[in-house]
């Protein structure tokens, strides 16, 4: 793939992942403030509710006692209304039978309101408007009582509920709030609220006096304006309140969370889901490509490794036909050996390959037996003696292992050795300097092969025992290879239940360790 292709689709992807992550959050988030805003409607129409069933509960409790005094009353003067009262409540207690809370608590309440400075004169005028009703009432008492109180009410004209809420305002004014609302009854209401729209939230309240806390409220309340809903409370015909009140919905967040939570969840899983697709999508794209840069160096390095050889075969086959040469059987016999090493040398690399393939495929048969280490050590340097001598370097063995029997296959571990020793020939840029140390740890033998060669970076380390892998020496190719032999190695090693490892820096040599497990 064009470099420039692939740099282009990795930027469309992740533009495409960007996008959809952008997408999902601006939706979650504008989720959020969407049901932010129909929890804060949700809960002033609580608060409203709230405060009304209040007002009406009061309203009803007052207005049966105020009927009856009205009944009673032939004209609606000053003097008659004052004493009215005053005598309705001193001795008919039972007018309030059926009034909880308030008005069994203060049952002098008409009393107590004679003696404040109310306008009498407009209540009396309001009370002068409806007495048409308490005369219809004392006429029809029977008929009265027979009916639900309910009732009673719905028949009041929107005038006369208005006259009647004035008047029971005058007097509820004259009650302290504490006995006007309770918090037993705040709570239930709230509850039955909450109820009804499915709102499981915990909450905390207080009734406020023009900004001054009254005793109303439950234990935990806390005045934050910012986090507070408020609604007024006992309102006037004005639409002017002494009252408010407000309430807290505690964990109002976590409640707005919890109502997302499920599309939220599979929501980012989904884009969870993509990110790792996109991700997976994206290390498969590179490691193709890597692959195929390797595949190219492996083909490039392969065939510069073998035309090498074949170039020098037919050089010396062209020799060999030279009358010249052909009549000397000293050069002949030199020609011909060179032909031999270089097909050995083309053997040699075709059966890397080969045995790389058939490990892939767990076609390669590899039978074990008992062996010694250091046996297998011994040939393996015998291997490669020739070469050293040739490059002027040495190989000093330091087998320090009392015992060194292992469970493995003589020919594959010898090659494994061969491939370590060869790697720290072709890697040392001056004569080779190569010590093989051996010792016992608890129930293994560990080998290490230490050469003092130009040495690798921590990201080769990393990367040594990989398919095709060859770290790159800048514009150096005098160590010529394909990238599998110490992935042989690393698969056969592994075959054998050892480990391997390297340990180097760069300028100073590598060691490469090999631990085995021992039998007895």
């Amino acid at each position: 793939m064009n470099k420039r292709l692939f740099v282009l689709l990795i930027i469309l992807m992740s533009l495409s992942l960007i996008g959809i992550i952008f997408v999902q959050g601006y939706w979650i988030n504008n989720t959020v403030e969407n049901n932010e805003e129909q929890f804060s409607f949700n809960a002033k129409q609580i608060l409203i509710s709230v405060s009304n069933n209040i007002q009406y509960r009061e309203f009803e409790e007052m207005f049966f006692p105020l009927q009856e005094v009205l009944a009673n009353i032939e004209e609606l003067d000053d003097k008659t209304l004052r004493q009215s009262l005053n005598v309705t409540i001193d001795n008919t207690t039972r007018t309030f039978a059926y009034a909880n809370g308030i008005l069994e608590e203060d049952y002098k309440l008409f009393s107590s309101f004679i003696n404040y400075n109310i306008d009498t004169v407009k209540l009396k005028n309001i009370l002068n408007r409806n007495v048409d009703i308490s005369i219809e009432k004392k006429n029809n008492v029977t008929q009265q009582k027979s009916k639900d109180k309910l009732d009673r009410i719905k028949k009041l004209t929107d005038l006369q509920r208005k006259d009647y809420e004035i008047v029971i305002g005058e007097f509820a004014n004259l009650i302290p709030i504490h006995r006007r609302v309770k918090k037993e009854e705040i709570h239930s209401l709230l509850k039955k609220e909450l109820k009804e729209r499915d709102i499981k939230i915990d909450y905390e309240f207080a009734i406020y006096s023009n900004a001054l806390a009254t005793r109303v409220r439950s234990e935990d309340f806390s005045l934050d304006y910012s986090n507070t809903y408020a609604v007024p409370l006992f309102v006037n015909e004005e639409g002017v309140s002494r009252y408010q009140l407000y309430v807290n919905f505690t964990g109002e967040k976590r409640y707005v969370l919890s109502t997302i939570l499920g599309m939220g969840i599979l929501s980012i899983i989904f884009t969870l889901v993509i990110v790792v697709a996109y991700s997976s999508a994206l290390s498969q794209l590179l490691q193709q490509r890597q692959i195929s840069q390797i595949k190219t160096d492996f083909i490039n390095n392969m065939t510069h490794e073998l035309k090498t050889p074949i170039a020098t075969i037919n050089l010396a086959l062209d020799s060999i036909k030279n009358p010249k040469i052909g009549g000397d059987p000293e050069k002949v016999k030199r020609y011909m050996g060179m032909i031999r090493e270089e097909n050995k040398r083309m053997h040699a690399q075709v059966e890397n390959v080969l045995r790389i393939s058939q490990l892939e495929k767990n076609e390669l048969n590899i039978k074990k037996d008992r062996q010694e280490l250091h046996h297998i050590i011994e040939d393996a340097v015998t291997h490669v003696s020739l070469i050293i001598e040739n490059r002027e370097g040495y190989i000093k063995s330091h087998l320090g292992a009392l015992k060194s029997t292992v469970l493995a296959n003589d020919n594959h571990l010898t090659n494994v050795v061969v491939n370590i020793l060869d790697n720290a020939i072709k890697y040392s840029e001056e004569e080779p300097k190569i010590d093989i140390y051996t010792e016992n740890v608890k129930n293994s033998i560990v080998l290490k092969v230490r050469d003092q060669g130009i040495g690798m970076s921590k990201v080769a380390q990393k990367k040594i025992f990989e398919k095709f892998f060859r770290e790159h020496t800048g514009d150096l190719h005098n160590v010529k290879g394909h990238g599998l032999g110490l992935t042989y190695v690393k698969r056969i090693i592994d075959d054998h239940h050892g480990q391997i490892w390297v340990e180097s820096e760069r300028g100073k040599g590598s060691t490469f360790i090999i631990k085995l497990p021992l039998i007895s």
